[in-house]
């Protein structure tokens, strides 16, 4: 291990649990003297938004624009993200060094329900995802979605508040803060298709960093890697943003992938879904088709009224 290893992160406590896993994988890879990898903790764009819906402010990176640059500037060794946060494209200079292995599903949380069918017409489900929402207005169009920021400890105080009867937050984000007891439900991904890159962590380096590479390449999981690739792909091909409903899940089975991708209107009212298979080697390729496919099911007058 390097003399020093300072690793970026934001300063939630789910942002923090992740960037001490890398850590500690990496101690347990590499070994580690006392002190050499630190955490520097960052505020970004994203955190500093608190009281305005996100799509408001543009695209992806506002969770990660000013780690970047701290890694650019060589403030930091390594930055450690939520792959969801991650946009398609990295600033120039930065690589995806390693994809963790992810953690799946959803959780449905109510203080006075245990599933989405089974809360009262006219109930209020709070949530921060125009996919989310967009997903949840498609299965029960009589409950009212609001805007609900913040990280899991804040949303699960402003659901015991009454804020909200019900809120939907990740089961990796759950598990890994301890969390998952106060979750009432699983939704399938029948039910609620992930963000793309959902549950993953990533870890940016620089491009040029061959040393920092190397010490990443046995946190790196294959299979997830390959999933994330095709979603990526799937994303990038539709280019999505804040404002745009975009779901997507691929699955690795063996050498073969299998994706499910969704687009919808921000109501819930309209929406497209594709579904493929093909050679986890092609997961690029598969992701750039099925996006290709659902633009041209979708056409361009629903995507223009999106975007």
């Amino acid at each position: 291990m390097p003399a020093s290893l300072p690793i970026g992160t934001r300063g939630s406590p789910l942002a923090l649990w992740q960037a001490e896993h890398v850590r500690d994988r990496l101690a347990a890879h590499h070994g580690l003297e006392l002190g050499a990898a630190s955490l520097s903790v960052i505020t970004t764009s994203g955190d500093r938004i608190q009281d305005k819906p996100l799509a408001d402010f543009g695209g992806k990176g506002l969770f990660t624009k000013e780690i970047d640059e701290a890694l650019l500037r060589g403030d930091i060794a390594l930055a450690v993200h939520s792959m969801k946060d991650l946009p398609t494209q990295l600033p120039e200079g930065l690589c995806l060094a390693a994809v963790l292995p992810r953690a799946r599903a959803r959780r449905f949380l109510s203080p006075s329900a245990d599933s989405l069918a089974a809360l009262p017409a006219g109930a209020v489900v709070g949530t921060s995802s125009l996919r989310r929402g967009a997903q949840v207005k498609r299965a029960r169009p009589d409950v009212r979605v609001v805007d609900f920021r913040g990280n899991v400890q804040t949303r699960l105080r402003k659901l015991a508040e009454g804020v909200a009867d019900a809120t939907l937050l990740a089961k990796a984000g759950l598990d890994r803060l301890g969390l998952t007891d106060a979750a009432t439900s699983v939704l399938s991904v029948g039910d609620m298709l992930p963000a793309v890159a959902q549950g993953a962590i990533g870890v940016v380096a620089r491009c040029d960093d061959a040393e920092r590479a190397r010490l990443l390449q046995p946190l790196n999981d294959a299979a997830t890697q390959t999933a994330v690739t095709c979603e990526r792909a799937f994303l990038a091909e539709l280019d999505g943003s804040c404002r745009t409903p975009i779901a997507g899940l691929a699955v690795v089975e063996g050498d073969t992938i299998r994706f499910r991708g969704l687009i919808l209107s921000p109501d819930g009212a309209e929406w497209h879904e594709v579904e493929t298979t093909g050679p986890g080697a092609e997961a690029e390729a598969i992701g750039r088709q099925a996006g290709e496919d659902l633009r041209g099911r979708a056409g361009s007058a629903f995507l223009d009224k999106l975007t």
